[in-house]
């Protein structure tokens, strides 16, 4: 359920929020959730802390007060020890509270990086469906309408019979991940993402020797770009489990690792628009390569 759905009930909601840390902390100062007396949307960071707001929001419901403070050491009186303290400010909602968050969830939805998927074969189903969980706005591309359909994912898909095009118009700081079932096609898709020289993340799935093959040509094709940005393979760990749903996993968590230093990077910081927030009042590796038939 989206925040703004949460916040379209009849329901009193206490909007509820960090408001300084000091120290170790779950989360940072900014985090929120939003209670009612019996639903729950966002998270300051779980455990003890969070079952103490819940708890102290709830209350506020049942009583109809408008405002409170918490002020809580995170040590092993309450059951954690990350050593920290918060403050936290506790606001029961107006319509004009809920109407802000709501906007200010529409905002965030629309600053979200890009993650770009090249081929809907099994590797690229089985990354759509991590993304959709994750804070992004991924978007499955192939040519082929028959795998397109095989995923489940709630991502955006797209039938794209020029991808190279998908690539040029995508916004700065957006992450490609190429995979498809040609591997003339990888490489002229992995050229294009690299020579826009502001992706914070080009990969190409392969190994070692796909990588030096694919230098030969990107140095061909395109005079003065690098290789130096192109992770490939891709997901490399020690593991050399190949089924597509690990190096998924793998995958996602480098895609990630990339686009949050791209995201609190100086030049990024400065390009951003500002958020509403609620105040109170060497050796080869292979890897799994799409080969299905259709």
């Amino acid at each position: 359920m989206t925040l703004a759905a949460f916040l379209s009930t009849d329901a009193s909601i206490i909007h509820v929020r960090l408001t300084r840390v000091r120290g170790s902390s779950p989360r940072d100062a900014g985090a929120q959730m939003f209670v009612s007396a019996d639903g729950l949307h966002g998270t300051i960071g779980g455990g003890q802390l969070e079952y103490m707001a819940i708890d102290k929001a709830r209350a506020m419901l049942r009583t109809g007060c408008a405002t409170d403070d918490m002020d809580v050491p995170l040590g092993p009186e309450i059951g954690q020890c990350c050593g920290g303290r918060v403050a936290i400010t506790l606001v029961q909602m107006s319509g004009a509270d809920r109407r802000e968050a709501s906007r200010a969830e529409a905002d965030d939805i629309g600053q979200r990086p890009h993650v770009y998927i090249f081929g809907a074969g099994h590797v690229g189903r089985a990354l759509a469906r991590f993304f959709q969980f994750l804070p992004v706005q991924c978007v499955l591309i192939d040519g082929r309408h028959e795998e397109l359909s095989l995923s489940d994912a709630k991502v955006e898909t797209r039938l794209s019979a020029l991808p190279e095009a998908d690539i040029r118009n995508a916004p700065p700081n957006s992450a490609f991940i190429v995979l498809t079932h040609d591997h003339a096609l990888d490489f002229l898709l992995t050229s294009e993402a690299l020579d826009r020289r502001d992706a914070a993340y080009v990969g190409l799935i392969g190994s070692a020797t796909k990588r030096v093959k694919f230098s030969r040509f990107h140095a061909s094709q395109s005079a003065g770009s690098v290789t130096s940005g192109l992770t490939c393979p891709i997901g490399s760990t020690q593991s050399t489990d190949k089924r597509p749903e690990v190096i998924a996993a793998f995958v996602v968590a480098e895609v990630m690792t990339r686009l949050t230093k791209a995201a609190t990077s100086p030049t990024q910081q400065q390009n951003q628009t500002p958020k509403r927030s609620l105040q109170k009042g060497g050796a080869e590796q292979y890897q799994w390569e799409e080969t299905r038939n259709v």
